[in-house]
């Protein structure tokens, strides 16, 4: 099955018409976008956009052939024509399904928002999901699914609809996930490669054709990953964006509760209100067996409040404590979590400060707590394939 990308951007394209911002300036070239459209193997097109003809021509395919229009989303880009020839475009109704004369099968998935997605299965047998802007699957869970070979969704905007699909194994180590829909919210280029890559999607640019049940060089998540950064610097953020594309995350906070503290009160409720309804919390410092468990992927926030919790626990804030064994207990317990690690078959997502760079401390605990995260971050940081140090919300690969 042949698919063309007549288009892979959000309604309006990108750039979007008239937008000042930084994205839309860089998004020229192979990054420019027209509103999303699939030409599936001459005949079938999914989502009639403004210059669907032209786009057709543009990467050698025309419109001539196609016996079927149907139309995802309502969206508020230009209005469209029916360029001469095509048929009038359609709607499957949520639930059922349509076959065509050309062997094709498409049926209507349901959304959680407005809009339709279509489940394509090939003359042979290859089988494609195509979801809306903004959208992900409603009920998929009540279906038996298979992985399908090729998903093309608005990752950026609904990482989440990929973690119903994994859920359910719909989504598979071997799916060819595409983003589409792309708008001006992720910058272009490296970054937006970047972040897809996070959740094992790739872009492609307009006028690609791709054959689906081809294998593809799928990206690879990497097991662990490790984002370092200063206060406010988006830290959190970050790790939390490279896994919300996944299902039954365990979030796990090593700072524990602190009665009546209300500003770490507030911290806490700003992290829950973020995560993913489908994700877990537990709140612990004891990272080891959760490492050395089978399950599903683990968010470690933070190494740093680890870091306390471990020197609490051996005195070493007590100068004669740790010369009489302190500190080699402390090696120990580093050495025990980074052998976890470096061990462990569980997706791991960890966060970290990095604070060796700003004011030496004024007091002896304040130097030996600094010194003794950075020897942490290092030796976790061994064991990761992904490093990354955050810096005014911009994430900058270190490893990986």
């Amino acid at each position: 099955m042949e698919l063309t990308l007549l288009g892979t951007g959000a309604p309006e394209g990108l750039p979007r018409p008239d937008c000042p911002c930084a994205a839309c300036a860089h998004s020229l070239g192979a990054d420019a976008r027209a509103a999303t459209a699939l030409l599936v193997d001459g005949t079938l097109l999914l989502d009639l956009t403004p210059g669907a003809a032209l786009a057709a021509a543009r990467s050698g395919h025309t419109l001539a052939g196609v016996r079927q229009v149907l139309l995802s989303h309502p969206h508020g880009g230009p209005a469209v024509e029916v360029p001469a020839g095509l048929p009038q475009p359609g709607r499957v109704p949520d639930g059922r399904e349509l076959a065509l004369l050309t062997g094709h099968r498409v049926r209507a998935v349901a959304m959680d928002t407005p809009g339709t997605g279509y489940a394509v299965t090939g003359p042979d047998g290859q089988r494609l999901l195509y979801l809306p802007p903004g959208a992900a699957p409603a009920g998929i869970e009540e279906q038996s699914a298979e992985s399908y070979d090729m998903v093309l969704a608005d990752v950026a905007g609904r990482p989440d609809a990929l973690a119903r699909l994994r859920a359910v194994g719909a989504l598979g180590p071997a799916t060819d996930v595409v983003a589409v829909h792309l708008d001006h919210d992720v910058p272009p280029g490296a970054e937006l490669g970047r972040r897809l890559a996070a959740a094992g999607a790739r872009a492609v640019p307009d006028g690609t054709t791709l054959t689906v049940g081809v294998y593809q060089d799928v990206p690879e998540v990497p097991r662990r990953t490790l984002v370092l950064g200063g206060a406010r610097s988006g830290k959190s953020v970050e790790a939390e964006r490279r896994l919300e594309s996944f299902p039954d995350v365990l979030y796990v906070a090593t700072g524990g509760t602190r009665n009546e503290d209300s500003e770490w009160a507030a911290r806490v409720a700003v992290h829950r209100e973020r995560r993913p309804g489908s994700w877990h919390t537990v709140e612990t410092c004891d990272l080891v067996p959760l490492l050395k468990d089978d399950g599903p992927p683990l968010l470690i926030d933070c190494l740093s409040l680890w870091l306390t919790d471990a020197m609490d626990s051996v005195d070493a804030w007590d100068d004669a404590e740790w010369a009489g064994g302190g500190e080699r207990a402390l090696r120990a317990r580093v050495r025990d979590l980074t052998e976890a690690v470096r061990e462990t078959r569980r997706t791991v997502v960890a966060v970290s400060n990095e604070v060796g760079s700003g004011i030496v401390p004024a007091t002896a605990s304040g130097r030996r707590y600094r010194d003794e995260l950075g020897r942490l971050n290092a030796a976790f940081a061994g064991e990761c394939e992904h490093v990354l140090l955050v810096v005014a919300g911009q994430a900058l690969p270190l490893r990986g």
